[in-house]
């Protein structure tokens, strides 16, 4: 089996700049977003910082906890689909594995969701295309939580909330209605999938063939490693287990939102519907991940509080600050602190891109790059 080569020591230096350009026209579009929202008012910093202030840490503790503990409904899922490759990793490995994956993913932003599939494939001895179907999929179990419920969620709210104006609340109940069809179809989708003669694989190629070669073949790549995925939903047992542990994950997801938001005496009257929305326009807009700033989390769950919630502006950035830093950056130096009691180089991890560790062929591979 090959070596993991090193990446190249110019590597970093074509990189960083890309990095910093793409942090800095993250940083300049989130303040052209306060800027239009403020133009002709200042922004009332007194108000950001005693929203701050007055936060209640205890329940800002208790959120924190529980984003943690979602990490082991993650890795019970992510055990039930390796059975059927006929490979079994603990709990508690697997809980590492998510937690150095997802500090990976903070601070390298979209690159660094291959780290998880990597290390399990090199714990396990499978090839990581195996890996990166089993996280393909969970990705499409994950989406489709999304879109059931914060499509209910939308189309419901504005129904017993008279506080929306009209305009409001029927862009939000036609939202609503268009994310639960889409959840509708990707749950038809991953039930197609599941046929074992893979006949929705091969008519959606079938009706692609219109596409470049280069891009045909990433399509077909992608549907193969989502049918490898969906391999494991056959079995009705393990179908049940996913459910069942989807649905765990995403009730401690609600309830760590729902502690944040009580800690903030601005959002603390919100319901458990109210707490849903937020969570999933946050939820939406971490898709767009600036390494080591976030973005997209940030300026979904500003826009929902103002807009929706007709919060202040001031307030609302600071619950949407605390927010980010309880869904992602909490996840930092307990991934960080994972990783170096696995002895893993992170320096040398890091350097690595998705297309490099996507690329690598084989079973398993090399253990990882260690001290």
């Amino acid at each position: 089996m090959s070596k993991i080569s090193t990446p190249k020591r110019t590597a970093p230096k074509r990189t960083a700049p890309r990095t910093i350009l793409v942090a800095i026209a993250a940083i300049a579009l989130i303040l052209f977003i306060l800027a239009y929202r403020t133009r002709g008012a200042s922004f009332r910093w007194d108000l950001f910082w005693s929203t701050l202030d007055r936060v209640d840490w205890r329940w800002l503790i208790v959120s924190i906890c529980l984003i943690l503990l979602s990490n082991i409904g993650r890795a019970l899922r992510w055990q039930v689909m390796l059975r059927p490759l006929g490979r079994s990793l603990g709990v508690w490995k697997l809980t590492s594995d998510t937690l150095i994956g997802l500090a990976a993913t903070v601070l390298l932003g979209r690159v660094g969701e291959a780290v998880r599939p990597y290390l399990v494939s090199t714990q396990t001895g499978l090839p990581l295309s195996s890996q990166a179907a089993v996280w393909f999929l969970e990705r499409t179990l994950d989406l489709l939580v999304i879109l059931l419920v914060l499509g209910c969620a939308l189309a419901w709210i504005p129904m017993r909330s008279p506080h929306f104006d009209p305009e409001i609340r029927g862009v939000l109940a036609a939202g609503g209605y268009v994310l639960g069809i889409m959840g509708v179809i990707c749950l038809v989708l991953l039930f197609a999938f599941r046929h074992p003669g893979r006949q929705a694989q091969r008519r959606i190629l079938s009706a692609l063939t219109f596409l470049p070669p280069e891009h045909y073949s990433r399509a077909e790549r992608m549907l193969e490693a989502f049918s490898q995925g969906v391999d494991c939903t056959r079995d009705p047992r393990s179908m049940t287990l996913l459910a069942g542990y989807t649905v765990l994950e995403w009730m401690i997801l609600v309830a760590s939102c729902g502690a944040l938001l009580q800690g903030f005496p601005v959002t603390s009257q919100l319901g458990a519907l109210d707490v849903l929305v937020l969570l999933g326009f946050g939820s939406v807009g971490g898709v767009v991940q600036v390494p080591g700033l976030g973005g997209g989390t940030q300026v979904a769950m500003i826009v929902a509080l103002t807009k929706i919630y007709q919060v202040p502006l001031e307030a609302a950035t600071g619950v949407a600050i605390l927010f980010w830093v309880v869904s992602f950056v909490a996840m930092v130096p307990v991934g960080l602190a994972c990783a170096f009691h696995e002895g893993i180089n992170w320096s040398k991890l890091k350097l690595l891109s998705a297309k490099q560790i996507l690329e690598e062929p084989g079973p398993g591979a090399d253990e990882p790059q260690r001290k």
